[in-house]
């Protein structure tokens, strides 16, 4: 694959390269195929018409399919040759020029050899470009061009990649993909966002709902804004992410390649002993070809392209496949709880102001205070404004504290929203409110105290719904062997406990700061787990960069997800946790097998070709096998997830 990563075009690099190299593998088939007719030819007249056709004419037509054959070879062997690589194809190719240096009588053996191998290359070369393919089908789901509005109404159309421009207003017919991520600004329909989340069912989108390119629109005419377009939509980094999970390699290929410089001239000097001890060259021919590791090198890519289709068909991407190795060995998981564990839709549950307080001033300062904040607090509180009609102060010297609240100065007034201890250190008595603010928190309510002007102004309660599937995925961790399953909240421990009793966590770390979450985590790290860390990719990113392993959950178009997370989790379906622990163990145990299986076809192979039990002819034959052993026994990851995926549909219908 090239190293240079094309923007997210059809007219792009890496469409082309696909071309190119699936006409070469044309080209190959079809080398194999009229030499292999002319070797047959030969072979068949030296059986049926000997003594009756010109012995010379076999040979020459043996010799012309046999060079036919071998061309290719012998051009894949030089190539490697010239950028320094020493490997399967030089194996080969030596073969190939002893056959042809031992006369005539193997000109029929030569062809035979270089037709399976030349069918065993196609496969290797067929293999190492599944990925590209993959990508390249994520890119073919971006529109090459887009309906652009003009300022008068009228659409123009325009190239999706160059010519649009953040700000721009698109229109989006039923059946079209969306050419960029955007916000709707008109019209309402159901979107397919299948390409992103792995979900087939669709979602309802109405005005402000953000759309992604690549996603379907199913039923309604709508307009939308763009806010992101080319390598920057979330699609565009769908298709980063898989590229660069292509690209990287897990520890055990690291090995073989460490190692793969020392196997040919170890196996160059069998065959040369093998030489010297029989002087039989059918015998050397067979050991070279016997030794080629085809399904050594098959053994990891075939693998690891069969993983990541099968997890990015759930909407689980890999930044690189060395984690891969890592999930499998995973002991410890940290969940972070709002967005994670829950819904991450707070809801104002409950106001208490103080005893003699006014209710329309707690939550008119609260919003104000909160009036520049996204956090979901916040959006919660200006929710339930918007709602009972609470005009919003503007106010000014706004500043936010991580994980501990917000103050800003409204008509001219120092205003406080955040937690009690918080409060309490800003020199506010937040006594009068301890009494129902702890009764409350036993029934699993978050709560903000409000202050102004130096006094407390009374408590605001919220509550976030439990994900549905939470519980199913703790268990079947459990189930799985993972050790600690834990969760850090910055709710306080009353909070964090009922919520954890109903999710079967047991572990659970509360009141943490940011940085306080880091440090749980490399406190399990010292105890000797394999930690992995489960966040919304935004409020947890020191904790996801902190873990062995990050998983950013629904990482729509978040470039913290992206920087700080390993994986990103394209929905907020727990299931796919287990689900891709369970598929990295999968991964690992066949990634094992294949090799297994490739070590034991070339010791066995060797062994009975230096004994003179296996001819060149079916040296190749079982070498042939051998690899596609190895690619059927990768193949059986692909359709993994699929009961996951049909439950997951099941659950929302």
């Amino acid at each position: 694959m090239e190293n240079e990563t094309p923007s997210v075009n059809n007219n792009a690099k890496p469409h082309t390269e696909v071309t190119r190299v699936t006409k070469s593998d044309m080209g190959r088939l079809g080398a194999a195929l009229f030499g292999g007719i002319l070797v047959l030819d030969s072979w068949l007249a030296g059986i049926f018409f000997a003594g009756k056709i010109d012995q010379f004419a076999m040979d020459f037509f043996a010799l012309l399919g046999a060079v036919i054959l071998s061309v290719p070879i012998f051009w894949e062997a030089g190539k490697d040759l010239f950028h320094g690589k020493v490997g399967m194809n030089e194996l080969v190719a030596l073969a190939l020029l002893g056959a042809f240096a031992s006369g005539p009588g193997n000109y029929r053996t030569a062809g035979a050899v270089a037709f399976f191998m030349l069918i065993s290359i196609t496969i290797e070369k067929r293999t190492a470009i599944g990925a590209e393919a993959a990508i390249e089908a994520v890119v073919r789901m971006t529109p090459r061009t887009a309906r652009r509005v003009k300022k008068d109404g009228s659409e123009e159309e325009c190239d999706a990649i160059q010519d649009l421009n953040i700000g721009d207003t698109c229109r989006v017919r039923p059946g079209e993909n969306f050419p960029a991520d955007g916000k709707i600004t008109k019209g309402n329909s159901t979107v397919n966002q299948a390409s992103i989340t792995g979900e087939s069912l669709p979602t309802d989108k109405n005005e402000g709902d953000e759309v992604y390119a690549g996603t379907l629109n199913l039923t309604g005419l709508v307009e939308f804004t763009v806010t992101r377009k080319g390598t920057d939509t979330t699609l565009g980094k769908v298709r980063n992410l898989i590229a660069d999970a292509e690209q990287s390699k897990m520890p055990i290929q690291r090995i073989i390649d460490q190692y793969i410089g020392y196997y040919t001239p170890v196996v160059l000097m069998i065959a040369g002993l093998t030489w010297f001890v029989t002087k039989d060259m059918s015998r050397v021919i067979a050991v070279l070809v016997m030794a080629v590791p085809a399904a050594l090198v098959l053994a990891h890519p075939s693998a690891v392209i069969a993983a990541i289709s099968a997890a990015s068909r759930l909407g689980i991407l890999i930044k690189d496949v060395s984690q891969i190795e890592l999930v499998a060995k995973i002991k410890a998981i940290i969940f972070d709880k709002t967005g994670t564990l829950t819904e991450g839709n707070l809801e104002v549950a409950r106001l208490e102001p103080v005893s003699d307080g006014d209710l329309a001033q707690l939550v008119q300062v609260a919003v104000s205070v909160e009036h520049h904040s996204n956090h979901p607090t916040a959006m919660a509180i200006k929710k339930l404004a918007a709602k009972v009609g609470i005009d919003v102060v503007t106010p000014d010297k706004y500043e936010e504290v991580a994980g501990k609240g917000v103050s800003a100065t409204v008509d001219g007034k120092e205003c406080y929203v955040g937690r009690f201890s918080w409060l309490g250190e800003m020199g506010i008595d937040v006594s009068s409110l301890e009494e129902s603010r702890e009764k409350t928190q036993k029934e699993g309510m978050s709560i903000v105290c409000v202050a102004c002007d130096g006094k407390a102004l009374g408590w605001i309660g919220l509550q976030d719904a439990i994900r549905t599937v939470t519980p199913e995925a703790v268990r079947e961790l459990k189930e799985m062997g993972v050790e600690h399953c834990c969760m850090v909240t910055g709710d306080n421990q009353q909070v964090a406990n009922v919520v954890a009793e109903k999710i079967g966590i047991t572990e659970v770390y509360a009141g943490c700061l940011p940085e306080e979450k880091a440090k749980v985590v490399g406190e399990l790290k010292k105890q000797g787990n394999i930690v992995a860390v489960v966040g919304d990719g935004v409020n947890d990113a020191p904790a996801l960069a902190a873990g062995d392993i990050g998983m950013a959950m629904g990482a729509f178009g978040s470039d913290i997800a992206v920087q700080s997370a390993s994986i990103a989790l394209m929905n907020n379906d727990l299931r796919r946790i287990p689900f891709f622990i369970g598929l990295a163990r999968q991964t690992r145990m066949l990634m094992n097998q294949n090799l297994a299986i490739g070590m034991s076809f070339i010791t066995v192979g060797v062994y009975f070709a230096i004994a003179g039990d296996l001819g060149p002819i079916g040296a190749a034959l079982i070498h042939t096998i051998s690899s596609l052993l190895v690619i059927f026994n990768s193949a059986r990851l692909v359709r993994s997830g699929e009961a996951l995926g049909a439950a997951n549909e099941g659950a929302q219908q």
